[in-house]
């Protein structure tokens, strides 16, 4: 299945299945691990984010080509953040470059196959780790590097955390529709030019291992958000570096989920 969370025209905000021309199957439920069809349809005024998540956890370092084009070494166990949940925005919304990056050009695009829970997972094994996901979305992990390097005393969070700095969508497609998780292309276009050009099968720890890892004395809880890292060409490897700058339109897209795409403004609009 195929689920948009949408607002209509009244101002609600809903669950549905695309139905075309901008027109949902309505799905009855607070949340997309617990909806019902209605056999109603209703008109999309527009496309949110697919799920308003309860905890985001990210991955760094966590494909090989990614890893070797930063000069780091592979890691043994994988590297751990979080964003919270004020970074996230639907499809559409403006990624704002914070104020805070003063010092100079330094927000980048990040494509990543996101990794949405739908049972509470807690010391699960990896072989059954893939039972307690709902399914997959697209995320583009946006990050200030200087922030991320620098400016956080050793910690990545920072550099992660500015509002509007987890675009996800543009639609949740459940497991079972998707398939294997680690057989997907991903990709990232700016404004016309392709950047970023992967597969999930560089991951260096797969889907089903990072829900083990995660869960190991931790409670996934449903809603949780797994952001599994990004292959390689991201801006700040360039040379010259490629950063987001206003007037960018920044897609980027999962093989079998879809296009996510967001224009770039600088905070306050300008």
């Amino acid at each position: 299945m195929r689920i948009i969370r949408f607002r209509d025209p009244q101002g609600r905000i809903r669950y549905g299945e695309p139905a075309g021309e901008g027109r949902a199957r309505v799905l009855a439920g607070e949340a997309p691990w617990a909806l019902e069809p209605t056999g109603e349809e209703a008109e999309v005024a527009r496309v949110l984010a697919p799920l308003a998540p309860v905890n985001i956890f990210g991955i760094g370092l966590n494909y090989r080509d990614h890893a070797a084009e930063t000069g780091m070494p592979a890691p043994e166990n994988p590297v751990l953040f979080m964003k919270p949940t004020t970074t996230v925005i639907g499809p559409g919304d403006a990624i704002l470059l914070p104020a805070a990056c003063e010092h100079g050009p330094e927000v980048d695009y990040e494509v990543e196959l996101a990794v949405v829970i739908g049972r509470a997972a807690r010391d699960v094994p990896a072989e059954r780790a893939l039972e307690h996901v709902l399914g997959y979305t697209v995320a583009n992990d946006v990050s200030a590097r200087r922030w991320q390097k620098h400016g956080g005393a050793g910690q990545w969070v920072r550099g992660k955390s500015f509002d509007t700095f987890c675009p996800l969508g543009p639609v949740l497609v459940t497991a079972d529709e998707l398939g294997d998780p680690q057989r997907l292309r991903l990709r990232t276009v700016r404004n016309g030019e392709t950047l970023q050009d992967g597969s999930t099968a560089d991951m260096i720890f797969g889907v089903r291992e990072l829900v083990a890892f995660l869960s190991r004395d931790t409670t996934l809880l449903p809603g949780t958000v797994i952001l599994t890292g990004t292959p390689a060409g991201v801006g700040f490897t360039r040379t010259p570096p490629i950063f987001l700058a206003p007037g960018d339109e920044i897609t980027v897209e999962v093989e079998g989920i879809g296009a996510l795409s967001n224009p770039v403004v600088a905070a306050g609009g300008g």
